[in-house]
């Protein structure tokens, strides 16, 4: 007999998740949420990415629900990138956060995410995620699939990371000395990159360079 369509299959295994949020709050209503979920189970939290990869070594979880923003110490990306590059068994990552611009989709799924859901999902829609996720099944929130696939089908400028970190330097204001000192690199590397930002971006100007990147969402 199989279960009927949305219920617990009672022959497999719960889904053994990781819960990776810098906010304490967001923690404790995630796991008041998966109680009435039977088919999934909490096996650990996490505040940084540094406690989520240890955490992860220790419990072995199927899955990872990762935020983007930890705060101090390594970010979402970072932390999924090392999760999903380890040695032996790894876990699927699955990114839960507020964050939907097109750099940040990018670099979570460049970093070996398995999905990208946004924390307005209604739960039934985490709670399927979760499960795709634990099969290594892809899943998106319908306006980042949406975005993946204007995306798809009109490809934005790919830019490295430290260009984008630039870029958002540049957003800011920063002249070329304070992006140097910022990212402790020379003045003259900070211009090398301005240089191929501006022919990747079809513009010769700070401003222009600032312009297109938030109409193309590359800004993080």
């Amino acid at each position: 007999m199989t279960a009927a369509p949305g219920a617990p299959d009672a022959s497999r295994p719960p889904v053994r998740i990781l819960l990776c949020d810098d906010h304490a709050v967001v923690r404790a209503g995630l796991l008041a949420l998966f109680d009435s979920a039977p088919d999934i189970e909490v096996v650990g939290e996490a505040g940084t990415g540094e406690e989520a990869l240890a955490l992860s070594a220790k419990l072995t979880p199927d899955v990872v629900l990762m935020d983007l923003q930890l705060g101090d110490g390594i970010d979402g990306v970072e932390t999924t990138r090392r999760l999903t590059a380890a040695p032996g068994a790894t876990p699927h990552v699955l990114v839960l956060t507020t964050y939907d611009t097109d750099a940040d989709i990018t670099r979570a799924i460049e970093a070996g995410a398995t999905g990208y859901l946004l924390k307005a999902e209604r739960p039934e829609e985490l709670f399927a995620a979760i499960q795709a996720a634990a099969q290594g099944r892809t899943a998106l929130s319908a306006p980042v699939a949406s975005r993946v696939m204007a995306n798809l089908r009109s490809p934005r400028p790919t830019l490295t990371d430290r260009e984008r970190d630039i870029l958002t330097q540049l957003a800011q204001g920063l002249g070329n000395r304070e992006i140097a000192k910022a990212l402790f690199i020379s003045g003259a590397t900070v211009k090398t990159h301005l240089g191929r930002i501006y022919d990747k971006l079809g513009v010769d100007t700070r401003a222009g360079a600032v312009s297109v990147a938030k109409e193309q969402r590359l800004l993080p």
